[in-house]
């Protein structure tokens, strides 16, 4: 053990006065173990979400273990010719030019207050910013794009909002933040590698805080791309069923906040359990510029460098929140590695059948569906699946499915080869 002076912080939800003015002075101290003290004790500070699945934990649990509304064809808002169904946010309303902006202010105002954080007392601490996405840094001004195209616009309007459209420096200046920021762009993983990122950032004592998350919005860009590529579904999708046809595509944010153990455990000293990253793990196997290994030597690898880094065997891991798109390729790979390392009883399932693919956000929503999993003990059917298919060898569960257990994985695979693997875990008061 190694006792070492906590860091001054100058305003603390829920710490006593005289304890307050103890911390003001330096006066106290914390033992921190060593093998503990890294991204293995970053805690889940609060998370709040929005997709098809829910607006906002609450009924995001509700949608998962019940029924939600089905794709359907993009409205006229997406401007696609297109006829694969999506699932759309028809209710969400629009307040300001940016869609993907204003889905991740809505996902970080609820994660702020599970947190009990307010802005005002997030400017007293040294918080960073991490988000992933694909759409809303490159692609969700279509204007900007024929302005440009003609050479000469008709104003800065459009340029000014794309130079101001990265979400990681729009919410550092917005709430007027000290720490560093990062907008990652890494296709279907970037929201599991923004939460990576953000762990790393506060086990290097870079940060206090760190808001991490990831968002997209439908945008007939990568609706027509993934078209193209032949892997989107005319039907609701069926992840690892023997008729998957492709992916839907969805639009959603999640939103977590991540602190150290110390640091949680001083803004909320009463609370009787917490959420932690356990551990995380990424490759880039560069195996196709679209499609994962076969064998999915990449995703094994991202996985076994999450459990090494956690210091976790496989058999601790209670169940899997697969990335499961409902395409040929990435089903049949995950389904491959997770026999490989877990085992024939391994306990897996995919949501994508309740929110679609929700590319840069999904890494961060599915992170927040494996707590709530983690939370209520239970593991509702894996969305869509009927069908057990030749290439599935082992298959996701069916029904409600209790688990024993303290920690779960999330996986997300990207284009290039690109692999995530996060590990999260629930800690009891003792």
């Amino acid at each position: 053990m190694n006792c070492a002076k906590s860091r001054v912080y100058y305003s603390m939800p829920g710490i006593p006065r005289h304890r307050l003015k103890q911390l003001k002075r330096g006066r106290i101290t914390f033992k921190m173990d060593r093998a503990t003290d890294g991204i293995n004790r970053i805690c889940i500070a609060g998370y709040g979400c929005i997709s098809n699945a829910g607006d906002g934990i609450r009924r995001t649990l509700e949608g998962l273990y019940g029924t939600v509304p089905p794709p359907h064809r993009a409205s006229a808002r997406i401007e696609t010719t297109l006829n694969d169904p999506v699932f759309e946010l028809d209710a969400f309303p629009k307040t300001s030019p940016s869609r993907s902006l204003d889905l991740l202010e809505h996902a970080l105002a609820e994660a702020l207050e599970n947190a009990g954080l307010t802005t005002q007392l997030l400017e007293k601490f040294k918080v960073g910013v991490c988000i992933g996405t694909t759409v809303a840094v490159q692609l969700n001004d279509i204007e900007f794009y024929r302005q440009q195209k003609k050479g000469v616009p008709d104003s800065f309007v459009p340029l000014d909002r794309f130079l101001e459209g990265p979400p990681s420096a729009f919410l550092r200046r917005k709430l007027r933040l000290t720490g560093p920021e990062a907008t990652i762009s890494n296709a279907c993983a970037s929201g599991a590698d923004a939460i990576a990122a953000g762990a790393l950032w506060i086990e290097s004592g870079l940060c206090d805080l760190v808001i991490a998350g990831g968002v997209d919005e439908l945008c007939r860009v990568p609706i027509a791309g993934f078209h193209a590529l032949g892997v989107t579904s005319p039907e609701p999708c069926r992840p690892f069923d023997a008729e998957r046809k492709g992916l839907n595509l969805g639009e959603g944010a999640g939103v977590v906040i991540l602190a150290s153990h110390r640091f949680y455990r001083h803004l909320h000293p009463e609370a009787r359990e917490c959420f932690f990253l356990a551990g995380c793990g990424s490759s880039a196997d560069a195996y196709h510029i679209t499609s994962p290994h076969p064998e999915g030597l990449g995703l094994e690898r991202a996985i076994r460098q999450a459990l090494s880094r956690a210091r976790l065997p496989a058999d601790r891991i209670a169940f899997l929140n697969a990335h499961g798109t409902g395409t040929l390729n990435n089903d049949a790979c995950e389904s491959a590695v997770f026999l490989r390392l877990f085992g024939e009883g391994v306990k897996y399932l995919s949501t994508k059948g309740k929110t679609g693919h929700t590319l840069g956000a999904a890494g961060t929503l599915e992170l927040i569906f494996t707590l709530l999993m983690l939370q209520e003990g239970v593991l509702p059917p894996s969305a869509g699946f009927r069908n057990r298919a030749k290439d599935i060898p082992v298959q996701p569960v069916t029904e409600r499915t209790a688990f024993s257990g303290e920690f779960a994985l999330s996986t997300s695979l990207a284009f290039g080869g690109c692999n995530t693997a996060l590990i999260v875990g629930k800690e009891s008061a003792k």
